[in-house]
């Protein structure tokens, strides 16, 4: 593969960053800690108007024809400015998928969240697979459709979303459902960073066929598909947040003096630096990696496992390193920096810690 980066996702990216400078201050922050979703709908409707949010959809349902390593580009921007907007499940995941997969009034549902005119989201177990006690969201066969039981949570943007994408499962097959959020039961709730998100509880809920993505055959593709997009979109956004630490933290350590000198002198502090220069960088490779190969539509899951692992493994040292260099101010809530530790601890556990990744891996080489 050619790890250089086009012309395209280089303007895109240059794009989002001007965008993201101008709206996502210090300040803006503060005012969004106080809202009850934390959504930034001032950011959301600018990279909308700018054609941000269209540009790396498929030209079937109005986009720029890019795809997942677009997609990374500008969520790699978003991490490192802390902008929280619902691109990362909206257009990254849903929106994408239901361009493949979707019926004619599906692809419309992702034209409109091109167009910023209607958010997406897709509730994805984060630790699917892992624990029989939960089963999550079963489907029901029913006269004219289907009924869905089951808990989903930590969804991102449920509070906020239009329309959920809900797998369930139904006997031996994965089907995928476009759900009104309206008809759904979504409680927000609180995670390790203040983004939103919500619990969707489906009590014998019904739905009709025609809210059904793609068949009753295809269901397991869309969920991998699902699953894959938003494991690859995580995976920039944290490297876009890890970014962000170390080059505060750099700059930090470069201006805070102890003994008469800079901290960053210090060899022990040198060394932390260069430990999270090194993780920052494997990160990136093997996002970059996974990315060209879902764009590319060759074989993934593996790619998409390594990454995920060192977007987890390598999140929690920068997040360590970078509240450890700034010693008390790295704890101060006053002080901006504690945001890159949430969010890196968010996207740690995200789809799936380092741990699970390993797992996983681990599993597939033995067969």
């Amino acid at each position: 593969m050619d790890f250089s980066r086009t012309e395209a996702q280089d303007d895109l990216s240059a794009l989002t960053d001007e965008i993201v400078g101008k709206l996502v201050t210090d300040e803006r922050l503060v005012e969004l800690d106080a809202l009850e979703n934390r959504h930034d709908d001032r950011l959301y409707a600018a990279l909308a108007e700018s054609g941000v949010l269209a540009a790396a959809l498929p030209e079937s349902v109005g986009g720029g024809g890019l795809g997942p390593l677009e997609h990374g580009a500008v969520l790699t921007v978003l991490g490192r400015r802390l902008a929280t907007t619902a691109y990362l499940p909206s257009i990254a995941v849903a929106a994408a998928t239901l361009a493949v997969y979707g019926t004619e009034a599906q692809r419309e549902l992702a034209a409109a969240a091109g167009r910023g005119e209607t958010v997406l989201t897709a509730a994805l177990e984060n630790e699917p697979d892992t624990d029989p006690d939960r089963p999550g969201v079963t489907a029901a066969p029913t006269d004219d459709g289907w009924t869905l039981t089951g808990v989903v949570t930590a969804v991102p943007c449920a509070p906020i979303a239009d329309t959920v994408l809900v797998p369930a499962r139904a006997g031996d097959r994965v089907l995928v459902f476009a759900v009104p959020a309206s008809r759904l039961a979504i409680e927000r709730q609180r995670g390790t960073d203040p983004r939103s998100l919500g619990r969707i509880e489906l009590a014998d809920h019904p739905v009709t066929a025609g809210e059904l993505v793609g068949d009753a055959e295809s269901g397991a593709a869309v969920l991998t598909d699902l699953q894959r997009r938003a494991t690859a979109a995580v995976c920039a956004e944290q490297l876009g947040v890890l970014e962000g630490a170390l080059e505060a933290t750099s700059r930090y350590a470069a201006e805070r003096e102890q003994f008469g000198r800079p901290i960053g002198s210090f060899q022990a502090v040198a060394q932390r630096l260069a430990d999270g220069y090194i993780d920052v960088k494997a990160v990136r490779l093997t996002q970059t990696q996974a990315a060209w190969r879902l764009a590319e539509d060759l074989d993934v899951d593996e790619a998409l496992g390594i990454a995920k692992f060192w977007a987890a493994e390598a999140g929690h040292r920068v997040a360590h390193t970078t509240v450890h260099v700034h010693g008390g101010v790295g704890l101060d809530r006053d002080h901006p920096v504690h945001r890159y530790y949430l969010a890196a601890k968010h996207n740690e556990f995200a789809l799936g810690s380092a741990v699970q990744q390993l797992r996983r891996l681990g599993g597939a080489l033995t067969g």
